[in-house]
């Protein structure tokens, strides 16, 4: 099987079918028709732009230029994560990029090194879609996993504190806040894995598909990169939490206000 090449003026008429939401917004006047269509503008370019970019990168094929792009996709994350949590740059900025790095990296390094396991597993070709992937949803576990932790703790700060002053440390006092923000950010994802092949074909798989693969193949790739995802979620959100909290908790044990972009910095 070979894969069915997509010519611009065929692409062209898949943008006919905006007509369907933008008809939507224009009939119950929705305020949201310019967002939608720099949206659309944006993805465009900024597909085009990783498109031959990664041409470029898979044709070199070499490690550190593998490497270094996905540096820069964690980089990219870690600033997305912290603006989509209303939260300081410079507060949360490394501790989650550690985390991202950790939680990106040593997911791949398992499926390269024993899943994959070939010369090929290192290349670009199969590194680049496979930490991307378990970004993407270690960016979405992190926003509703960091933003769940500190807006928790603000709101129900008085719980936290009395915890405090009836003798349980710091880890004690945090214990409850960060398994409900755990819980949260995982929750989706293995809502997603319980589903996977019944409501929906899964990203790996239907590329895998398209690309030629028999469907047993496909559903191999599949189950290896989502028990990744749920590792690398797992591990990015736990390691956000601690790696941030600590430093956002003044020397009185209370939460540092300035913490949030609407606090005093």
């Amino acid at each position: 099987m070979s894969i069915i090449d997509i010519t611009p003026l065929r692409l062209m008429s898949a943008y006919l079918m905006l007509a369907i939401p933008l008809g939507i917004m224009l009939w119950l006047r929705m305020p949201m028709m310019g967002q939608t269509l720099v949206a659309v503008v944006r993805m465009t370019v900024q597909l085009l732009f990783v498109g031959f970019y990664l041409q470029f990168i898979f044709d070199l094929n070499n490690l550190w230029l593998t490497g270094a792009w996905v540096l820069i996709m964690i980089g990219v994350a870690d600033v997305s994560i912290v603006n989509g949590c209303r939260l300081r740059f410079r507060r949360l900025g490394l501790g989650l990029f550690i985390a991202l790095v950790a939680g990106t990296i040593v997911p791949l390094l398992v499926f390269a090194f024993v899943v994959l396991k070939g010369p090929s597993a290192l290349d670009a070709q199969y590194l680049i879609p496979i930490s991307g992937m378990i970004l993407g949803n270690c960016l979405r576990a992190d926003i509703i996993g960091i933003r769940t932790f500190y807006e928790s703790l603000k709101k129900e700060e008085k719980a936290y504190l009395l915890s405090l002053s009836q003798g349980a440390n710091l880890r004690e006092a945090l214990l409850p806040f960060v398994r409900d923000a755990c819980q949260a950010a995982l929750a989706p994802t293995v809502a997603t894995i319980s589903t996977v092949g019944l409501v929906s074909l899964p990203g790996m798989m239907t590329g895998v598909i398209l690309g030629g693969g028999n469907p047993m193949t496909a559903i191999k790739y599949q189950i290896a990169i989502m028990i990744a995802i749920f590792a690398g979620t797992a591990l990015t959100v736990i390691l956000a939490i601690r790696l941030t909290a600590f430093r956002n908790i003044t020397a009185r044990g209370t939460l540092d206000q300035a913490v949030f972009t609407g606090g005093r910095g």
